[in-house]
């Protein structure tokens, strides 16, 4: 059985289980309701804020809580779909007993060896934790990121927190591409799963790598591996 703990945020959940099921489609050609795997999704609330510090320390133990109560549900790994609860991946894997999917690093696996020139949207909390930002330096992959993006990309996810306007942050969006088509970005990593409700409705000219998409693929392949096992 998957394990999923979302609600970080409570919004970005349903679409989370959408991608998993899309992928899950997508990869093994299921049709009946009965060729879908089982799944137990926790939708946690955790003490994030877009605009004030995190209290690391709670953040940390909700998570921890959280992924104990799943594991005593019989599930057999869990998924995270909050690159931000990344930051204390180890603390978090040693918690429990089954696997724990890292989104980070099956992110970074998808990006096309012709990225030339990315940048990355995401918290700022993400963006500076360089959990990122690390990867790419150690697949020397070049990578560029400003601070008077951030700005704009923090407004982008609040609002789509708040209140889910699509058409401000799609405006914010926009904005900001013109920035990255000056700076000669061909590929953008989305490392926040509250964009996914914004993704469908742009078609932007560069190449997007969502970590949501890559871990509801990255799901679905440990279910099947776990299965070939057993």
């Amino acid at each position: 059985m998957i394990g999923i703990l979302a609600g970080m945020g409570p919004k970005s959940t349903g679409p989370f289980v959408d991608q998993v099921i899309s992928s899950f489609q997508s990869l093994t050609g299921a049709k009946n309701d009965i060729d879908f795997p089982p799944m137990m999704i926790y939708s946690l609330p955790t003490p994030f804020y877009i605009d004030r510090p995190i209290d690391h320390k709670l953040m940390e133990k909700t998570i921890c809580d959280g992924l104990k109560q799943l594991e005593t549900c019989g599930v057999s790994f869990i998924a995270m779909p909050c690159n931000t609860a990344h930051l204390y991946f180890k603390e978090l894997e040693r918690s429990i007993r089954v696997p724990l999917l890292n989104i980070v690093n099956i992110t970074l696996g998808h990006i096309p060896q012709s990225s030339k020139k990315i940048t990355i949207i995401g918290t700022r909390l993400t963006i500076e934790s360089q959990i990122y930002q690390n990867g790419l330096d150690k697949a020397h992959l070049t990578y560029i990121q400003h601070s008077a993006w951030q700005k704009k990309i923090d407004e982008m996810i609040l609002s789509i927190k708040s209140s889910a306007l699509l058409e401000a942050s799609i405006r914010l969006f926009e904005d900001l591409s013109k920035n990255f088509l000056e700076e000669g970005i061909d590929t953008i990593l989305i490392v926040c799963t509250d964009l996914n409700v914004m993704l469908k409705a742009i078609s932007p000219s560069f190449q997007i790598i969502d970590s949501s998409t890559c871990l509801s693929e990255g799901i679905v392949k440990k279910w099947i591996e776990l299965k070939k096992v057993n």
